[in-house]
């Protein structure tokens, strides 16, 4: 773009008025492989690492990061980031307007893996490799949803487990390294799940070695005994990068990046301290790196993800299509602080170094800004495999401690009425869901069958026959139904 300065290593110097990297970048060695190279890695696993080597430690300058991209997709990530020597910057849009810009230099290479897979193989199998990380989302772990095996019939796994076949799977690539290292007498590396999954390390580890299992029955013995899958919570909102990012960063700081970052200010990473070599002194960076993990990654299911629920279905019927704007109505964000106080926390086990009050007005603030255009659409999609996991685990705990459940059984009736398929106005609602064609018709049947869509027991259980549960749903949901979103919060909340 004219006036200009296209990122690279070249052109740091020219760079004004813009944090750049001050450690030299020539001296980084790839301590860390990561797969899945997007914008939740470079705005949280990545500006940890580069926060790091800001530190001046000499240690540091062992964690630069080598990205690898295998779908491809990934291909458009190569040829944004490999002309800008793993370079990129990294937005940050605060409530108050106020706007961070800075450049991002831990990432030292990228290799899109069908270009030479045994490149891939070659950097994995590396000493200097110590841990490879993951952001390939819950998809990219093979597993089926309903059963929790590994998928073994994927085309792109059997052809990874023929003989002599190049691998051409995350798990292709990364038994392949191992059995690799295992061959030279090279310990191996950690496997470090980043992935907003509950147990992510657990899941990691039963995948990888049912892959193992598969392909090589002694090296994924050796695997069980060597390598090591510590389980993680993350969390920063990293909406996808806006169409006008680009021009926008070009506009403020000169600076011309062919795929810029964008994300909120507040972020989290709570890691297990699990590792099969070394690791990066990340708690000097804010990293809280514990003995176990589940304390918080239940505080943020249950407090997070789960408000995430109460103020989509909500929001989206009382006619707001931001999340910063629902959270604003006063009715949302009391329904928020009340679910979160009254229903969710009192599931939660201690959560050692977290005010819960603070991290309830966090949330709040988080939910607000306006910067980050956060969509309604996108937390209402996927609601199957949302709820199950984040709410009735909640719901659950509720009843058998003899709490109440009026909140969280509102909630259920909201995506009730949500998968109906229309709004309060008789506009068609777009509901995106693995399972929308069969939930769709159970949410229409519920007005016959006021049962209907909460006795589906893959996803509720037998919650259709608890009082407890199904007394206040069926009357938040007739209350939806002939009053409406806004009525129905007003007498709820009262």
């Amino acid at each position: 773009m004219s006036g200009s300065v296209e990122l690279s290593q070249s052109q740091l110097p020219t760079v004004v008025g813009t944090p750049t990297p001050h450690y030299d970048r020539t001296r980084l060695r790839t301590g860390v492989v990561h797969f899945g190279v997007g914008g939740f890695h470079r705005a949280h696993q990545a500006m940890y690492l580069d926060r790091l080597l800001a530190t001046g430690d000499e240690d540091a300058l062992a964690w630069g990061i080598c990205g690898v991209g295998v779908r491809p997709a990934d291909a458009a990530m190569r040829d944004a980031l490999v002309p800008q020597d793993g370079l990129y910057s990294l937005t940050l849009k605060h409530p108050d307007g106020n706007v961070e810009t800075s450049v991002i230099g831990s990432l030292g290479d990228y290799l899109f893996a069908p270009d030479d897979p045994d490149r891939v193989i070659e950097r994995l199998a590396s000493p200097d490799t110590e841990i490879v990380s993951l952001t390939v989302t819950e998809g990219g772990y093979n597993f089926s949803p309903s059963t929790g095996e590994f998928d073994t019939e994927n085309p792109e796994i059997v052809a990874d487990l023929g003989e002599n076949a190049i691998p051409r799977t995350v798990f292709g690539l990364v038994t392949e390294a191992l059995r690799r290292r295992r061959a030279r007498g090279i310990p191996s590396f950690t496997v470090m799940s980043c992935d907003n999954i509950q147990g992510n390390g657990e899941v990691a580890k039963s995948t990888f070695l049912a892959f193992a299992r598969l392909k090589d029955p002694e090296l994924a013995g050796w695997m069980a005994e060597r390598t090591r899958f510590p389980n993680s919570m993350v969390d920063r909102i990293t909406p996808a990068t806006p169409r006008d990012l680009r021009a926008e960063v070009v506009s403020r700081s000169g600076i011309d990046d062919r795929w810029p970052v964008v994300a909120e200010p507040f972020t989290q990473w709570v890691l297990e301290d699990d590792f099969s070599m070394g690791r990066p002194r990340l708690e000097d960076v804010g990293v809280q790196v514990v003995d176990d993990v589940t304390p918080y990654e239940l505080m943020k299911l249950r407090l997070l993800n789960a408000s995430h629920q109460a103020l989509c279905y909500f929001g989206y019927l009382l006619g707001y299509r931001y999340v910063h704007d629902a959270t604003s109505d006063p009715l949302i964000a009391t329904l928020l602080r009340r679910y979160m106080s009254e229903e969710g926390r009192p599931t939660l086990r201690p959560v050692p170094g977290v005010d819960l009050d603070d991290y309830t007005e966090t949330l709040i603030t988080r939910f607000s800004n306006p910067a980050i255009a956060d969509t309604i659409a996108r937390l209402c999609q996927d609601s199957s495999d949302r709820i199950p996991k984040w709410l009735v685990p909640v719901i659950r705990e509720r009843l058998a401690a003899g709490g109440d459940v009026t909140l969280a059984a509102a909630v259920v009736a909201g995506w009730t009425r949500y998968a109906e398929g229309t709004d309060e106005h008789g506009q068609a609602i777009d509901v995106v869901d693995p399972l929308a064609d069969r939930l769709v018709p159970l949410a229409r049947q519920s007005r016959t069958e006021p049962l209907a869509f909460v006795a589906e027991a893959a996803l509720f259980g037998d919650l259709a026959d608890d009082e407890r549960f199904t007394k206040p749903y069926l009357a938040a949901l007739a209350s939806l139904r002939s009053r409406g979103a806004r009525a129905t919060l007003e007498e709820l909340l009262a």
